[in-house]
């Protein structure tokens, strides 16, 4: 299980609701609204944060608002993986990741 300050983060519910939203409702009952393209924004892979210095090489105007996710799928128990109308599919999205944009800011 994963843990993020003391919550258990385990998704109930993941719906990808339409080609620009995403809700996840997790197991305390919070439920999260992602937006396509901020999400895609928020990317942790390592073509769009470098891996030694943490800096962020994806630069968010370089993201059209407008686009979508095409598909997504689960990595093991733990993570999500997007396909992105861009063609960029590499991001693997932890729960918890997920779970801390959402505390920390709506994405």
């Amino acid at each position: 299980m994963v843990y993020v300050s003391g919550l258990q983060i385990e998704p109930r519910e993941i719906k990808h609701e339409d080609d620009f939203n995403l809700r996840i409702t997790w197991a305390d009952g919070r439920e999260c609204q992602f937006n396509a393209a901020a999400l895609r924004r928020a990317c942790p892979c390592a073509q769009c944060v470098n891996e030694w210095t943490g800096e962020r090489m994806l630069k968010p105007g370089t993201i059209a608002d407008d686009l979508e996710i095409k598909d997504l799928s689960l990595v093991g128990r733990y993570a999500l993986n997007f396909q992105w109308s861009d063609g960029h599919q590499t991001g693997i999205y932890s729960f918890r990741y997920l779970r801390e944009l959402c505390e920390g800011e709506e994405v």
